[in-house]
Order: structure tokens, then C-alpha cells, then sequence
């Protein structure tokens, strides 16, 4: 039956996608929703919504300020000279790795509009991360800041490096992608079914698979968000208490993330909210942003909220603009949800649930659905998103029965780039792309994620393959056997750990091997302890590590 709220999100989804409303769901020729009357591309999106809310504040960042109307102006200056100075042409990768700043957006907006496909780079990689995912996508182009640029230089590259300045104001900070000319370049027609970007997601393989997406995709994406957004803000309006005007987020996640990317950035256009860009993650500058910026919308890994409200100097700061507290990326403990509740007097908790693979779309659970059911993810964000558990055979199970959760929408990635066998491996004939997590639906449609199929560690937001971490440490000569799993954390959701057993005649210390990890992997991927077992790993009789035991004996170990 659904609770209050849910029966008054649902009926104004249907009045705000009813007849004369401002969205109209279609469908598209695989029979999927879409929204008919926005724009299909994101060349098309920036256009519009840079023009319909030109005057207002879009970003905030380094001491600068600049209007959706900025943006569009140096983006339609830069992408032609991508073309016309580059040779950036329909169809080419170009990379983006930087941190946050006003030239990641930029650059992003750019590349879409010659035609390329935005290749964001995770910009915590060492350089043998980034040598595999630059091998895989081959961009012609790689637009960096100084600390990337350097990183990406150690893999060998071939291709051409820009350096950007963005510590400088944005005018300054792109004149590196200028100086060639060619701004007078034609810019060419994008379709829906173009490609747009390529996202970084680690599978159970280990090397990070590339995440292909069409324009198509990345806009249902987006405007699932808005719809939903849209239908909130009605019921609000309904019961008297409306939105602020001013929308304003704290970008505190990074933009390469699927999280940052499109609910964050790409939804701020179209809701014209105001983006404050952070550089890096630190809570007590988070407080003083939210204060002094006048936030009303945050959202991040469940771990930032929590260091929100651990900070020593929380009650120095005058949060009370601050309307919504969301999290997604990781499960956030249950009881994390009321702390919320009591320690932001003015904000409502939320948590989402989507995939890199699903251009972030899922489910979403709110306000009071949250604070009743804080163990789950929410409702399928209806009429976009179809939500499914699936047996091995994908049959899907009835409410209350366990299997894989899987979603199918049009805003899922049209597959891997280059990796064929783990896209069909991914979907099922029909359009559902598998998860990887286990769950179940109640009888109000809410899911529940209990469970992982795939070997995978969920750090702070970050997806950890556990066989990448363990072909790390068996790099080191003197290591015969290591096996790496998740472990709880309060703070992180899970934390990786390592149990390895040596060479005969070997001695290595945890610190030794963390130092080891530490030079080829990304700092959340070092595990957070590595034990040295004298015995040989547990076995199954298939003669793989037996993981489930030496959880469980890990555990003891931690008791």
C-alpha cells in the first residue's frame, strides 16, 4: 500500500508528467521511458539551460564566481578550438583529469560539444592505474591538471598532454587549450545515440572496465533526478512548506564520480542550483563552506556526513540553511539516519541507490519513508527506472525473496568499452543490467541490499576488486599467498584487509607490504591491515582461498 508520502510523490509524478506538464515521458524503441520534451543530447542541454538561467550563479570556486551564462561562453569558445587546434574530431576520447575546479566542468562541457566523448579519469590513480585505462580508451587528447599531468607523463603516454593552470582563474587556466586557435572550427551535429562519456567502474576482474554511455543515457539520467526533484518540491509546496528559492550544493564529491558527474553537476543545470566547489574533502571546511556559501543541498558517501557531525567545531556554525543531507555510494548504518535527524535540526536525511553502470539512477528513499525504513534504499524512482530481483536464470523473484538486483531504464550504459564479453556478462537479453548486489523488495516495493555476488569492497563510496589489490601483493617476490576482503567499519562501510603467507625463508612486516601496496595502487585501495600468516591459507576442495573462513576467523581475530 505505501505510506502517506509515497502516495503523494506518486501523484505528483503523474501530474508533473500528466498531460500539459512540464515533463512528457515517451518511450524509446527498446520500449523504455524517456522524457520527450528536453533535451535528448548534451550539447543541446547545456545550450538551453545555460540560456534559461544565464544570469544566475552556477559556480563558486578559487575566490570565483561564474553564471550558467559564464559557462556558456567559454565552453563555446573552447569546444571549436578543441577541433579546429587539436583535431578533435566526432567519436575521439579525450581525458579529463583534474581535481574540482571550474575547468574540470568546463572541459567536460567542451569535449561533449565538439562531438568527443569525455573520459574521466579517477584522479586518485597511480600511474599504473592510469596506464591501464588510458591503454584501454586510447584518448588523443588528455586535459590535466599539474599532479596528473605528472602522473599520467610516467605511463609513457603517446598522446598529447595539456597542462591547465587551474589554480588560476578560469580565463587564465584554459589559455593552454586556446593558444592554437581554431575557435572558428564548425561544431558537428551529436544525435541521442552518440556516444558521450566513459566512467571507470572496478569489476570483480580487477582492472577498472570503461563505462560507455550515449547521450541518450546521460540525459535520462539527469532528468530522472529532476523529475523526482520536481515531484518533491510539489508536495512540499502542498503542505506549506516549499523548497528555498536559492538552491545551493556542496560539490564535496569528486566530479569523476558517476555521483559527482550527474546528480550533482549536470543536475544543477537544470534545477538552477549553485555549484561551491570543493578541492578536496575536509569536513571543518565543509562546515564553514555550508555556513558561509548558504548550502541547502548535500549529498556524499555516508562517511562525510558522519565526520559533518563528529566535528569538534559542528556548533560553531550556523547550519541552518541547510535543507537535505543525502548519501550514496555506500550503505549508511541504520542508526546514522535519527543522529541526522537530531543533529540537523533543518535538514532531512536521504540516500540513493545507483550504479556507475546505470548513470546513478536507482532508488531513492526520503524524508519520512527514511526515517521509517533507514535499512533500505527506497522505491524505484518511477517512470524511468524498472527495478528487478533476478534468480541465476533471470527470472524475477517474487517480494521478500533474495537474488540479484537489477535495474533496466534507458539510462543504462549501452556496455564496456572494448570488453565485450563483460557487457553481455552484465545484462540479460532483455535489458536488465545485473548489479552484482543481493537484495530484496518488500511489499511496498522498497529494496533491501543484503548481500554482494561480486568480490568486490565498497570503501567510503569507492569500489575496491579485491583480486586487483591481491595482484599487488603477490607482485612481491615473497609473498606465496594472499587473499584481501572487506571487512565493517563504522566509518567507511568496509575496509579492506589482507592475510598473506609467505615464501619459505621470507620475513615482511605489515608495514613492509602496506609500503609495497602503497606504489601501485590508489591510497583507498591499500588495505587498512595486512596480516602475515605463518600457515598456508585455507583451501576448498576446488584448491581456491577460502575467504568465508578466514572472514570469519578475521573477525574473531578483531573480537
Amino acid at each position: 500500500m505505501g505510506s502517506e508520502l509515497d502516495r503523494k510523490i506518486d501523484s505528483m509524478v503523474a501530474a508533473v508528467t500528466g498531460p500539459g506538464g512540464p515533463i512528457q515521458i515517451g518511450t524509446d524503441p527498446e520500449g523504455r521511458a524517456i522524457v520527450t520534451n528536453l533535451p535528448p543530447t548534451l550539447p543541446m542541454f547545456f545550450d538551453v539551460f545555460c540560456a534559461l538561467h544565464g544570469a544566475n550563479e552556477a559556480v563558486v570556486a578559487d575566490g570565483e564566481r561564474l553564471t550558467f551564462g559564464d559557462l556558456a561562453t567559454h565552453a563555446n569558445k573552447l569546444a571549436p578550438a578543441l577541433i579546429g587546434g587539436f583535431g578533435i574530431q566526432k567519436g575521439d576520447r579525450v581525458a579529463i583529469a583534474m581535481r574540482n575546479c571550474p575547468s574540470w566542468i568546463l572541459a567536460y562541457m567542451a569535449v561533449v560539444k565538439a562531438g568527443g566523448i569525455a573520459t574521466l579519469i579517477n584522479g586518485w590513480w597511480t600511474p599504473a592505474e592510469l596506464d591501464h585505462a588510458l591503454k584501454l580508451t586510447e584518448p588523443k587528447l588528455v586535459i590535466a591538471d599539474a599532479a596528473r599531468a605528472a602522473r599520467v607523463a610516467e605511463t609513457g603516454y603517446a598522446g598529447e598532454i595539456v597542462t591547465l593552470p587551474v589554480e588560476q582563474p578560469v580565463a587564465e587556466a584554459l589559455a593552454p587549450l586556446l593558444a592554437r586557435g581554431g575557435e572558428d572550427a564548425a561544431l558537428p551535429q551529436v544525435a541521442p545515440d552518440d556516444h558521450a562519456t566513459i566512467l571507470f567502474t572496478s569489476g570483480s576482474t580487477g582492472n577498472a572496465k570503461g563505462a560507455l554511455s550515449t547521450h541518450r543515457a546521460v540525459t535520462t539520467g539527469i532528468y530522472n533526478y529532476a523529475l523526482s526533484l520536481a515531484a518533491l518540491k510539489a508536495v512540499l509546496v502542498s503542505e506549506g512548506t516549499p523548497p528555498p528559492e536559492n538552491l545551493r550544493t556542496l560539490v564535496n564529491v569528486p566530479l569523476f564520480h558517476v555521483t559527482g558527474e550527474i546528480p550533482v553537476m549536470l543536475n544543477s543545470f537544470v534545477i538552477n542550483r549553485s555549484m561551491v566547489l570543493m578541492k578536496k574533502w575536509d569536513a571543518g571546511e565543509a562546515l564553514r563552506l555550508i555556513q558561509d556559501e548558504k548550502i541547502t543541498y548535500f549529498v556524499g558517501v555516508p562517511t562525510m556526513s558522519l565526520e559533518l557531525m563528529q566535528h569538534p567545531d559542528h556548533d560553531k556554525y550556523d547550519l541552518s540553511t541547510l535543507t537535505d543531507i543525502a548519501a550514496g555510494g555506500a550503505a549508511r548504518p541504520a542508526d546514522h539516519v535519527q543522529r541526522l535527524r537530531d543533529t540537523f535540526k533543518t535538514a532531512e536525511p536521504a540516500i540513493g541507490y545507483g550504479l556507475t553502470e546505470t548513470n546513478a539512477v536507482g532508488c531513492g528513499n526520503v524524508r519520512s519513508n527514511y526515517a521509517a525504513k533507514p535499512n533500505s534504499t527506497g522505491r524505484a524512482t518511477a517512470p524511468i527506472v524498472e527495478l528487478a530481483i533476478l534468480d541465476d536464470d533471470g527470472v524475477q523473484l517474487p517480494a521478500g525473496e533474495r537474488g540479484e538486483v537489477s535495474i533496466r531504464s534507458a539510462a543504462n550504459i549501452e556496455g564496456y568499452f572494448r570488453d565485450p564479453a563483460a557487457t553481455a556478462a552484465a545484462f540479460t537479453a532483455d535489458g536488465w543490467f545485473r548489479s552484482g548486489d543481493i537484495g530484496y523488495l518488500d511489499e511496498d516495493g522498497y529494496l533491501f541490499i543484503v548481500d554482494r555476488k561480486k568480490d568486490i569492497i565498497i570503501r567510503g563510496g569507492e569500489n575496491i576488486a579485491c583480486v586487483e589489490v591481491e595482484a599487488a601483493l603477490y607482485a612481491h617476490e615473497a609473498v606465496a599467498e594472499a587473499s584481501v576482503f572487506g571487512v565493517p567499519s563504522d566509518r567507511l562501510g568496509e575496509e579492506p584487509v589482507a592475510v598473506v603467507h609467505l615464501n619459505d625463508g621470507e620475513t615482511l612486516t605489515e608495514a613492509d607490504l602496506c609500503a609495497f601496496a602503497a606504489e601501485r595502487l590508489a591510497a583507498f585501495k591499500v588495505p587498512a591491515s595486512i596480516y602475515v600468516s605463518p600457515e598456508p591459507l585455507p583451501k576448498l576442495g576446488t584448491g581456491k582461498i577460502d575467504k568465508v573462513s578466514l572472514r570469519a576467523a578475521w573477525a574473531k581475530r578483531g573480537a
